[in-house]
């Protein structure tokens, strides 16, 4: 639309050619974040950066010590976001806004000149922050009177112009660098090589542990192939053992078949013509006794009576015998009877003992065969 203005979002709209409706000292209108119309001709428009900007300081600067120090440090600064602020900086910069940057360098270097000829370079070095924030502090009020504000202050470089102070002083840290740097060197040299040893150990088990699974494998898959192998072979193995072991079923049964067929055809009939020989032979071993008991019998009765008959011949024979002999008798008549029954005593003792002889020769006479010796012999083969 003609004549309606919207400045940036980092922009400050300057309206000038009316007069303040609240009777204060700013010769415009500052409007910001929104758009305005300007009535051409009787007002007029211009911007003011409110944008970041940046400033370099590179100065060298003197040490309490008086020793020489280059310091190099970055400024971020911009305008003020309050309307004081604005109004400051759009008096002294709306025309060149250029400007700034140079003119707030030439402020920080003043102050940094300042700051560091009151500190030594150990201060310098060991506490920038510090440093910084003097600088900084110094700087507000002579920035917040032209409408600026400091955001940050960065020292970015120190050093001494090839005085070699600053380095003298890292020196000994230096060392100490070095030192914890070869220790932490070696040490981790020494774990490397500790890591390296663990590492080709734990591959040595590794490999052994492999090599063993993997022989128990090559192992179990041998076995496995033997049997598979001697499946075969095995099965026909045990099919000939299961034909010979019924071969040798059949050829027991036989055995027994041929067994009983030949005592029943052999042994039976030996036996009984066994047992009917040695029943004839002990009828006729029977026999034969008898008649010979009957015969001895018969002999002895006929000699018993051949003695009796002789027996009187005996005593008289024996009592001639005492006739001329010289014989004292004692006790009378009964020595007398003591002599004859001696006499008859002897007779009777002679006629036993003759009998006895007979018995004898009776009882030594021929032997009945024996049953052993009637059975019949019969051998018997499978």
């Amino acid at each position: 639309m003609f004549g309606y203005r919207i400045p940036q979002p980092d922009e400050a709209l300057l309206i000038s050619g009316r007069r303040s409706r609240d009777g204060g000292e700013t010769p415009f209108r500052i409007v910001t974040g929104h758009g305005v119309f300007v009535v051409p001709v009787l007002r007029r428009a211009s911007t003011l950066t409110l944008a970041m900007q940046e400033a370099e300081v590179d100065e060298d600067c003197y040490t309490t010590q008086g020793l020489a120090v280059h310091v190099r440090a970055v400024i971020a600064f911009k305008v003020g976001d309050d309307t004081d602020s604005i109004t400051k900086a759009a008096r002294r910069f709306r025309r060149d806004q250029r400007q700034m940057p140079a003119l707030v360098g030439r402020i920080f270097s003043g102050h940094l000149r300042s700051i560091v000829g009151s500190m030594t370079v150990e201060s310098i070095i060991r506490d920038q922050q510090a440093l910084a924030e003097n600088i900084v502090g110094a700087s507000k009020p002579e920035l917040a009177r032209i409408g600026l504000v400091v955001d940050s202050l960065q020292i970015s470089q120190i050093d001494d112009k090839d005085i070699g102070y600053i380095a003298a002083l890292a020196k000994p840290h230096q060392a100490e660098v070095d030192k914890a740097a070869a220790v932490a060197a070696a040490r981790a040299a020494q774990q490397a090589a500790a890591a390296e040893q663990e590492s080709a150990r734990n591959q040595s088990e590794y490999a052994r542990q492999t090599a063993i699974v993997r022989a128990q494998y090559q192992a179990e898959v041998d076995a496995e192939q033997r049997k598979a192998a001697a499946a075969g072979p095995l099965a026909d193995a045990r099919a000939q053992q299961a034909v010979i072991e019924a071969q040798q079923e059949v050829a027991r049964r036989n055995a027994e078949l041929r067994r009983e067929q030949l005592t029943a055809e052999v042994v039976r009939p030996a036996e009984a013509e066994a047992a009917r020989v040695r029943i004839a032979a002990e009828a006729e071993a029977d026999a034969i006794r008898r008649r010979a008991e009957a015969a001895a019998s018969s002999d002895r009765i006929a000699l018993e009576q051949r003695l009796i008959e002789l027996l009187p011949e005996m005593v008289r024979a024996a009592g001639a015998g005492l006739g001329g002999a010289n014989v004292t008798v004692l006790n009378g008549a009964t020595g007398l009877n003591e002599v004859v029954a001696q006499l008859a005593g002897q007779g009777s003792a002679v006629l036993r003992a003759v009998l006895e002889n007979l018995g004898s020769d009776e009882r030594s006479g021929p032997e009945p065969a024996r049953e052993e010796d009637a059975r019949p012999r019969a051998q018997l083969e499978p």
